[in-house]
């Protein structure tokens, strides 16, 4: 039995059981339709990762051939990510490298991604308000559309949330360490930054105790062995160590040296014109970065505000994607439209998701003050939201940026956010963390939309007080029993 008196049983596993299949179907039917209707070419990066898939699967590895005095020379890749390629090849090897299969790849991606952010939320919320997050997730239309791009973003949510779920599903249990700690190593490998999850571990993990250090420690190192295979290979063959990819000190002199806060294509007249490898070429552009950013600090700190306005005021990548990959079929008129649909989604989402740091809180005439802080809490979101809508370039980071840090003071009357919470909420910020210290763009923020969507389910919720207003004094309460009134299957 937990605090609130309910105890798990097998009608209320088969209920998760069955709201988890059929939000699976609800999530599958339009991405599959996405992804057979609107697959085309690879372009930008897609093609990329679709080429080195292709090099894998034909057993050449990731790698490109050159013309070198006449006769084609392979030349080993490391530039991009390795993880999305990889997984992929192991598809191209059974169903061929044909153009609908990465799609319908993507399209089930999406679907294990409902299902997931459904039985993580079933661990931050009521079993309603989790059905509803599944329900987000699965009917997202940034998510539905991107089932037809060739991109890392799926793949990266989907290993980072159940990252966060097999964390919480084995809260404090070695298993659980290992099990995160593997997938935290194969999200790294397709999306370098998402090594910093494992670290994040820390505030899901039970806390007081020596030991969640130790776990903490433990799964980061799993983490980097799984990836440490691939680190080996790349000192091997490249022209020097590299621990994933080559495009981090890219990406850092990109975020020196854009005006806008977006990508910038780099030239040698920007500072490495000599290349002698990717390795090397990596490690110049890094030092460009640094350089530049030493140079004049206060620039590059005053550029942040425009990365996380690239990162988090719009959703528009999808459809430029599949318009540089098919202009005919996405005219003027239907991009417009396309891309305000998505972006009015994704607003709208933001400033549900802002909601969940706020508590709904009754008027008490012996006790105002906790009333009086989340009334001017909901008030200041919601204002934010409405200057985001009003405002001619729409500044919704703000709402993204500030939540974590609402939901991180200890407010009079806050709403419970427990190891899950915390953990979204930590994921959230280490997004806009990471985008502002290097570029930003709309993409990114799909890696946490589906935390925005179980954060955007909990809004105004109950107060911290009313759900442990049971227990004994000074007694820390079970955060895990909290956030599920009825235990999930």
């Amino acid at each position: 039995m937990d605090l609130f008196g309910h105890t798990a049983s097998k009608h209320g596993a088969s209920r998760d059981l069955a709201y988890a299949l059929a939000v699976a179907v609800v999530a599958l039917l339009p991405r599959l339709f996405v992804a057979i209707a609107w697959a085309r070419e690879p372009v930008w990066d897609g093609h990329y990762y679709h080429f080195g898939a292709e090099r894998i699967a034909q057993g050449l590895g990731y790698s490109e051939d050159v013309i070198i005095a006449g006769q084609a020379v392979w030349k080993p890749w490391c530039h991009y990510p390795i993880g999305y390629s990889a997984f992929l090849a192991v598809l191209y090897l059974i169903f061929g490298s044909g153009l609908l299969v990465a799609p319908i790849a993507n399209a089930v991606i999406g679907t294990l991604l409902a299902v997931v952010s459904f039985r993580l939320a079933r661990y931050f919320t009521t079993e309603t308000r989790a059905r509803v997050a599944g329900a987000l997730v699965a009917l997202h239309p940034g998510l539905i559309a991107y089932s037809a791009v060739l991109m890392t973003e799926l793949l990266a949510a989907l290993l980072i949330m159940t990252a966060l779920w097999v964390a919480i599903r084995w809260r404090g249990q070695w298993l659980g360490v290992v099990l995160a700690g593997v997938t935290v190593g194969l999200a790294t490998l397709v999306r370098p930054a998402s090594l910093l999850v494992a670290p994040l571990l820390l505030v899901i993990w039970p806390a007081g105790t020596k030991a969640v250090w130790l776990k903490t420690a433990a799964a980061t190192a799993v983490a980097t062995f799984v990836v440490l295979p691939w680190t080996l290979r790349n000192c091997k063959v490249m022209d020097g160590c590299a621990f994933v990819s080559t495009n981090g000190g890219w990406n850092l002199a990109i975020g020196a040296l854009t005006e806008t806060g977006r990508f910038k294509t780099l030239h040698a007249a920007d500072g490495c014109a000599v290349v002698t490898g990717q390795v090397q070429q990596d490690r110049c552009w890094s030092k460009i970065g640094r350089d530049t950013i030493a140079s004049d600090p206060v620039r590059w700190l005053a550029l942040i505000p425009k990365k996380l306005g690239q990162t988090y005021d719009h959703e528009s990548f999808a459809i430029e994607y599949l318009r540089e990959a098919d202009p005919d079929a996405w005219p003027e008129e239907r991009r417009v439209a396309a891309r305000g649909l998505l972006s009015l989604a994704h607003r709208l989402l933001l400033v549900a998701a802002a909601l969940s740091a706020v508590a709904l809180v009754r008027w008490r005439r012996k006790d105002p003050w906790p009333w009086a802080v989340q009334t001017f809490a909901l008030v200041g979101m919601c204002a934010l939201g409405i200057y985001g809508f009003v405002n001619d370039y729409h500044p919704f980071f703000w709402l993204a940026a500030l939540t974590p840090v609402v939901a991180m003071l200890h407010l009079p009357g806050r709403p419970l956010m427990g190891p899950v919470g915390r953990g979204l909420m930590g994921l959230l910020a280490l997004t806009s963390a990471t985008h502002a210290v290097f570029f930003g763009d709309d993409r990114y923020h799909l890696v946490v939309t589906p935390a925005l969507c179980i954060l955007a389910a909990g809004a105004l919720r109950d107060a911290f007080h009313r759900r442990t207003s049971s227990l004994p004094p000074d007694t820390e309460p079970d955060y895990q029993a909290l956030e599920r009134p009825s235990e999930p299957a």
